[in-house]
């Protein structure tokens, strides 16, 4: 054989490897949603606001990641009703509670779950009945501001007395 022809079937097959794995990389990202799924149970919950909170952010329940956000929507309230997946493995009692939290002060948004103490836990499609909704930071300057001025203003009046 020539070593253009060695060079030829080297490219070609090359080119074979290449699209195989493309071919997995696509084909297997479904099965991959798909076994995530068949690991995990849906739960919800309904929240007044969700600032800052993402599609695919985790779901912790002590500091562990048991789950993510799947989706997010309003309800007929217009208030924003999010899908949880959590994993088949970790069983919460009816009774628990979802939070929404900041990594940090600026960092990313995640939901807190606090399991409470009902023997009774929940099941696929299940609702959170208690809710924490997630603090807008700008919210949060503006209240230590006003405190700030209020107790500033309180200090002046007692020095003029």
């Amino acid at each position: 054989m020539k070593s253009s022809e060695i060079k030829e079937i080297v490219v070609g097959a090359a080119a074979l490897v290449v699209l195989a794995l493309v071919l997995i990389v696509v084909y297997g990202g479904a099965d991959k949603e798909a076994r995530a799924e068949l690991a995990s149970y849906r739960i919800f919950a309904t929240f007044n606001r969700v600032d800052g909170l993402a599609v695919g952010d985790e779901v912790m329940v002590s500091g562990i990641p048991v789950g993510r956000v799947q989706s997010m929507d309003l309800d007929t309230d217009f208030r924003a009703r999010v899908m949880l997946r959590v994993d088949r493995g970790v069983e919460l009692p009816i009774d628990t509670a979802a939070a929404i939290h900041t990594d940090g002060l600026f960092g990313s948004k995640f939901v807190i779950l606090d399991p409470g103490g009902d023997e009774k836990t929940l099941e696929d499609g299940s609702a959170i009945e208690f809710t924490q909704d997630s603090v807008v930071v700008s919210d949060l300057l503006d209240l230590i501001i006003r405190e700030g001025k209020a107790a500033r203003s309180q200090g002046e009046e007692k020095g003029k007395q």
